[in-house]
């Protein structure tokens, strides 16, 4: 039985979005799972596609949906919050949620550093480093798109190394036995270009949380210098800020 939007002052679009926005809030759609398509919601609530392709855009612009090429669009996931106060790779985030971690490598290969690069790993301009590009996922949904440069004896065998399945800190740890002390952490809005739009299932212009990080090895030396694009509407950064000591008094180490 076709269902029926009411006439009136409110765009039927809208209508549809905010019915659609129920069945989420409700569990009617579960996390993660298909939604109908666009034609099918069409003709269950008497509007033309483009009407039903306006509703859904504007949900996943929102967050609460997200499309997978060539599959469909599914029931988006509640906001990431993601902790800055322990050092910890993208895998192990996910995983620690119940959730499956991924990763889709797009680039992988030794180039010689930048000056920008080269001044962030603390090596000569021109050197030889490891580099990558990986889009990451959770239960295949793209939330992330990485790119690293890894400077240490022996990185070149990263380029054999399989960078879509487990953790690259686990692969340091494992392999070459690279413990991690800590690292430096820079973030800042911004907005996805075409290209990160495209791998990120977003919309050209879309919110990014871009982050910069080195870090540095249990003997001190710089590891890797990673540049990340975190989908806006997907993360929620969280630290703890502690009060500064009274006057004239030190606060313990």
């Amino acid at each position: 039985m076709r269902a029926h939007l009411q006439d009136g002052p409110l765009p039927r679009y809208y209508q549809l979005k905010e019915i659609l926005r129920e069945k989420i809030r409700g569990g009617q759609w579960a996390a993660g799972g298909p939604i109908p398509s666009e034609r099918e919601l069409a003709q269950e609530y008497g509007l033309s596609r483009m009407t039903a392709r306006q509703a859904v855009a504007e949900l996943a612009r929102e967050g609460l949906l997200y499309r997978l090429q060539g599959k469909g669009t599914f029931v988006g996931r509640p906001r990431i919050t993601q902790q800055l106060m322990v050092l910890t790779g993208f895998s192990q985030d996910m995983a620690a949620r119940g959730w499956r971690p991924g990763a889709r490598v797009l680039e992988q290969r030794m180039e010689p550093a930048t000056p920008a690069v080269a001044a962030r790993l603390r090596i000569p301009a021109g050197r030889l480093v490891f580099y990558a590009c990986r889009l990451r996922l959770a239960d295949d949904e793209p939330l992330a798109l990485e790119s690293i440069h890894l400077t240490f004896p022996g990185c070149a065998g990263l380029l054999t190394a399989d960078l879509a399945a487990g953790s690259l800190y686990a692969l340091l740890r494992d392999r070459y036995d690279i413990q991690l002390r800590d690292a430096e952490q820079e973030i800042e809005a911004g907005l996805a270009d075409a290209t990160e739009a495209r791998r990120l299932g977003v919309e050209p212009g879309a919110a990014l949380l871009r982050m910069r990080r080195t870090t540095f090895s249990a003997a001190g030396a710089v590891i890797e210098y990673a540049e990340s694009a975190y989908r806006g509407d997907k993360y929620t950064f969280y630290t703890r800020l502690a009060a500064p000591a009274p006057r004239g008094e030190e606060r313990a180490p």
